[in-house]
């Protein structure tokens, strides 16, 4: 073995470490910059020399082509499944019954775990390496579903453990994260998930792991089979295998008597909501091996082990109204307003229905009786109508109830958007803080916190109101003193004289126009005062063919801008700007000549460098950055987690589309 080939699997033990401590430990020593720059090296390395590449590398966990069908695998030891309780005198039955069979002297310590609600898996390790992971089927027959698994990064594919280990325990989505993907799927029309258990069941059985690798996966394993090869006792063995870098569960407890073992039930029942995933009971076994054995197991279930399930968390109620709700960027959406109710533990009255094409899927309507049902911090959501009430079903809102401007729908999302980003009421705080960020005017101390003191002192109530504050309007403000009143007033005036048109017109929000659109337009126009003009001598066809001509610029982009012009609200704050002297000049940037010269790129996904580093070099090898992909596009380089709106639009206009390493051939003059 040559020094560089020991050096590079010496890197792959430190990546396949820092992926134990960010994911079994949840406790990293580099920032996500580092380890992006080790991975990086990783994959040069592996491409310079693949036949170096090892099946624990971290790499190894992506480039799995799709596979047809899931190969059967018989297991020796059966994945038996837990006899049920589900209340307290089943449980102390359970303890009864298993006390009895040892002397008093001999009383058996219980091990007391939270059942995960997740998807059953069975891992195999051989001479330190993962090799099988297997579903559990029927108990004794499962399926081979190991390239999918491998996917799952708190899953090590390599442990310092020679010996042939299997463990078993559950794949699970963590409860904020499937609802933020549930968000998405709502965003872009597409039917939602049904619950965290259901999506991991679905996703461990995708026929494409990079598809499974787009899902946020996590697994826990809390059984050792053969357990008593390596440690006396079950959470001694846990232990074991948590030592070797297998994510286990934090939250494991013991009990050797009954007083004991219930006041631990009884803790878990009132803050099963603090596990960041789903959990329907607790899982209660005999510690000892050697005890459980003793007692053995019937066909079905271990007599060592039961389940007890926590009360059911879904419950109906009645819906009495529907409220409409305009989030800080626009979004429109519908909040079922109920007669209050229980549901484990928490009075509900409010909960999510997402967006109004599920209204509509639903058939809501006034006096609905309706399931709902509450997952831990998530709000709560209706599943579905038990009992239609007696009026029609809700019709979606045409106008925002704020400002009343007529409500769009943008091409590709089901959501309904209110378009007056800069004069509703109910965006304000969001379009102000927006505008005054760091990658937008970039002012100084105009925070969430800022903002929100000086709207509600009445100090400003848009974008152009920043510009008229004056140093007793900020001292007004409890939160500020002399210092910090003069900074502020300070940052706005360094903001507008270091502002671009560029700058000011990705800051005031228009849809689909951020830093990267902005700046051909800017480079067209020049001043903001000049754009509206343009706008101003032309009708609205004739504008958007002006817009659309322009590099990079879409018809639906070139729509959004003319609207925005156009719109009341938005007219009056952009009058303002002017009459405060806000009106900053782009300067005229030369097209750098390099490889990429004549060439449009889209950028998308997520990469291993910022994207704005990304695009910046792109432009400087000659290259022009647009914001969406169209028949003037030349290539989209799609980085992980690509969005299908993105890629299907690349089929449909022929566009090619290429990774990060066919962009660094590109960048440095080579050809695909």
């Amino acid at each position: 073995m040559t020094d560089s080939q020991k050096s590079y699997l010496d890197l792959v033990d430190q990546l396949t470490d820092h992926d134990r401590r960010y994911y079994a430990e949840a406790a990293p020593t580099i920032s996500d910059v580092e380890y992006d720059k080790l991975a990086k090296h990783l994959k040069e390395i592996e491409t310079a020399h693949p036949d170096w590449v090892v099946a624990w590398s971290p790499s190894q966990r992506v480039g799995y082509a799709p596979v047809s069908d899931f190969p059967k695998v018989t297991r020796p030891v059966a994945m038996l499944s837990l006899d049920n309780s589900y209340d307290e005198e089943d449980l102390k039955a359970f303890y009864d019954r298993v006390v009895k069979a040892f002397d008093d002297n001999e009383a058996p310590t219980f091990s007391i775990e939270p059942k995960i609600d997740g998807f059953g898996i069975e891992l195999t390790y051989e001479d330190g390496v993962l090799v099988l992971a297997a579903t559990r089927g029927d108990g004794r027959i499962g399926e081979d579903v190991t390239p999918n698994v491998k996917r799952i990064k708190g899953i090590p594919l390599r442990i310092a453990e020679k010996r042939k280990l299997v463990v078993r325990g559950e794949i699970y989505m963590k409860k904020a994260e499937f609802a933020k993907m549930n968000e998405a799927r709502a965003a872009a029309g597409e039917e939602l998930f049904k619950n965290p258990r259901n999506t991991a069941a679905g996703s461990i059985k995708l026929q494409d792991p990079r598809e499974l690798a787009k899902r946020p996966m996590h697994a826990i394993l809390y059984e050792v089979v053969d357990g008593a090869t390596f440690k006396p006792g079950h959470l001694a063995s846990i232990d074991f295998i948590g030592a070797l870098g297998i994510p286990t569960s934090k939250d494991n407890a013991k009990a050797a008597t009954w007083e004991d073992l219930i006041a631990k039930v009884h803790w878990w029942q009132d803050k099963r909501d603090a596990l960041p995933y789903e959990v329907d009971g607790l899982v209660i076994k005999i510690d000892d091996f050697a005890a459980r054995g003793a007692l053995g197991t019937t066909a079905k279930f271990p007599r060592w082990a039961i389940a007890y399930k926590f009360p059911a968390r879904q419950v109906t109620t009645v819906l009495r109204d529907l409220e409409i709700n305009v989030g800080r960027t626009g979004t429109v959406t519908p909040v079922a307003i109920l007669d209050p109710v229980d549901v484990s533990g928490t009075t509900v009255s409010r909960a999510s229905v997402h967006n109004w094409d599920q209204v509509a899927r639903l058939g809501l309507r006034r006096g609905d009786r309706v399931q709902i049902q509450k997952a831990g911090e998530i709000i709560p959501e209706i599943l579905h109508v038990t009992e239609p009430g007696p009026g029609d079903v809700f019709a979606p809102p045409t106008e925002c109830p704020f400002c009343h401007a007529a409500l769009e729908r943008e091409e590709g999302r089901v959501a309904l958007m209110c378009p007056n980003r800069i004069g509703c009421p109910a965006q304000r705080l969001g379009a102000i803080e927006f505008f005054a960020s760091r990658h937008q005017m970039n002012i100084d101390g105009l925070g969430e916190k800022a903002v929100v003191a000086l709207v509600d002192a009445g100090k400003i109530n848009d974008v152009a109101d920043i510009f008229t504050l004056r140093k007793l309007d900020v001292l007004a403000i409890e939160r500020y003193a002399d210092t910090s009143a003069q900074n502020l007033i300070d940052a706005i005036a360094k903001a507008k004289q270091d502002a671009t048109f560029s700058r000011l017109l990705s800051a005031l929000g228009i849809s689909n126009v951020g830093n990267t659109l902005a700046k051909p337009i800017a480079q067209k126009y020049r001043k903001l005062s000049t754009l509206r003009a343009a706008a101003a001598a032309k009708d609205s066809e004739a504008f958007v063919a002006e817009l659309h001509e322009i590099p990079g610029i879409g018809e639906v982009v070139a729509q959004h801008v003319d609207h925005f012009l156009r719109d009341t609200h938005v007219r009056a704050v952009l009058d303002k700007l002017a009459a405060n002297g806000v009106d900053p000049e782009e300067v005229v940037v030369e097209v750098a000549e390099g490889p990429l010269t004549g060439k449009t790129l889209v950028v998308t996904g997520t990469l291993t460098a910022a994207r704005a580093d990304v695009q910046k070099r792109i432009e400087n090898a000659g290259g022009k950055i647009a914001g969406s992909v169209s028949k003037k596009t030349t290539y989209l380089v799609a980085g992980a987690d690509t969005g299908k709106t993105k890629l299907e639009a690349a089929t449909k206009h022929g566009v090619t589309v290429i990774d990060e390493a066919q962009l660094e051939t590109l960048l440095a003059g080579g050809t695909l």
